[in-house]
């Protein structure tokens, strides 16, 4: 009987939880509809609240954005909209930095979050996955004798808080391990082992110990 028990909750759990963090999604972003005028809100028009709704409206605004955008016309209008931002100190110092973080993170060029290293931490005889975000500055580069890169190291089993680091190149290893299994490996603290690609990961994290 109990190992009937635990292969339901093997089937039910992973279903129940993302069943769970697809409506929380949902539910957030259905908050869009409470931008528009109170009167015309799909709940008031239609007398009953439709899940799904506000995210369908949300996804289609992002998606007219970005084909308004990708025009002339539309990049003019950008440029005016961020220098009327430049002009406010804290919001400009708050829009650029968030700006320069996601075109790094969603467009197709740089080495943020491309590669996934293997760290010294929390004290030289432990390792843990990080992602390397980039090289320094030249004001912190000029400080340090040997080549360093910045490097997140993500907390399990949440990887949106973590540590950021600067680290010799030579003393990380970079795994043949894409940043979404990497991702997987950290939210299951280990348990859900990314797949084996090229020469493995057993063989970097030998090499790894070797060094």
């Amino acid at each position: 009987m109990k190992k009937y028990f635990i292969t339901g909750l093997l089937i039910w759990v992973p279903l129940a939880i993302t069943a769970w963090v697809l409506s929380l999604i949902v539910r957030t972003m259905d908050q869009s509809l409470l931008l528009l005028p109170h009167a015309i809100q799909p709940e008031q028009l239609l007398g009953i609240y439709i899940p799904g709704i506000g995210a369908l409206m949300t996804l289609l605004v992002v998606f007219l954005t970005g084909l308004i955008t990708a025009n002339f016309v539309g990049q003019r209008l950008v440029s005016f909209w961020e220098s009327l931002l430049s002009r406010i100190p804290v919001v400009k110092s708050i829009y650029y930095s968030v700006k320069q973080v996601s075109d790094t993170l969603f467009s197709g060029n740089g080495e943020a979050f491309r590669k996934v290293l293997l760290v010294r931490y929390p004290h030289p005889e432990a390792w843990a996955v990080a992602f390397q975000t980039g090289t320094p500055t030249t004001d912190v580069s000029q400080h340090t004798d040997d080549e360093v890169v910045s490097v997140f190291i993500p907390t399990a089993p949440s990887p949106v808080n973590g540590f950021f680091f600067f680290v010799r190149k030579r003393d990380t290893v970079e795994l043949d391990m894409s940043v979404d299994d990497a991702l997987k490996y950290i939210v299951s603290m280990g348990v859900v082992a990314p797949p084996l690609r090229g020469n493995g990961i057993p063989n970097l994290l030998g090499r790894a110990q070797n060094e």
